[in-house]
């Protein structure tokens, strides 16, 4: 099929069993549908998470040998969450591709998160099934090979709300709050606008399209307040929607 040559060049591996590739990209919702059994992505998504976490482990652990074991954690935790698998899953263009049920298709799930991420896992977890170990690792290192660049900064690189924890907690034992101030557009296209605050006095806000990212977008433009503040630049801005919701 044209369509999986094209996305294997993307994706910068060729399938030996494309079956694989296809049950990857197989949403729970499209089984649903069908008479009689049928497979969907869930088991290769268990196996694809295994593969990942082992992997990032291994090349954490081999990149920072002075940082402790919460470090390492908290890096491997932002570059496993939901977000940011879901945010890989958009740049192979997975949503293009997903095989979904029709009432999934209507609600919007080409560009739900959930569905990306977790199509994303099911993907590893067929290369390593068709490949191997060694082969699963390059894609993996390929695609995360930014952001585990990135995380040469620290441990909260891509972590805007613990970064802003941190800061704020330097100085009082109080975090930050998030409160959900506003939601536009239709169902399908939901935008989330989030207020973060501290001590009572409201310090930025952001949107995203979920409530995790517009919490995530506030925790980034209030930084900027924060860092401005000290260099007698800072004022209160709310910041775009979100790229990686």
């Amino acid at each position: 099929m044209q369509w999986q040559a094209s996305f294997q060049k993307r994706l910068g591996y060729t399938f030996r069993r494309p079956e694989l590739l296809v049950l990857a990209l197989t949403h729970p919702s499209a089984c649903a549908e069908q008479q009689g059994p049928a497979q969907s992505n869930q088991r290769l998504e268990f196996l694809g998470d295994a593969v990942l976490q082992l992997v990032l482990s291994s090349e954490l652990f081999r990149k920072f040998p002075g940082r402790d074991e919460g470090g390492l954690s908290k890096n491997r935790a932002w570059l496993v969450n939901g977000e940011t698998l879901a945010a890989q899953g958009r740049v192979l263009r997975l949503g293009e591709i997903l095989v979904l049920g029709r009432g999934e298709e209507k609600s919007g799930g080409r560009d739900r998160d959930s569905s990306l991420a977790d199509a994303f896992e099911a993907l590893l977890g067929a290369i390593y099934m068709d490949g191997g170990y060694t082969k699963a690792r390059a894609v993996i290192l390929r695609q995360f090979g930014e952001a585990l660049h990135g995380a040469d900064a620290g441990q909260f690189v891509g972590n805007p709300k613990g970064e802003l924890q941190e800061l704020v907690q330097a100085k009082s034992a109080a975090g930050p709050e998030y409160r959900l101030v506003d939601t536009v557009g239709p169902d399908h296209a939901r935008v989330f606008v989030c207020a973060v605050r501290y001590q009572g006095e409201e310090l930025a806000r952001g949107n995203g399209k979920s409530k995790k990212a517009a919490e995530a977008a506030a925790a980034a433009a209030a930084l900027e307040v924060l860092r401005g503040a000290k260099t007698g630049r800072g004022k209160k801005r709310s910041t775009p929607a979100a790229g990686h919701a």
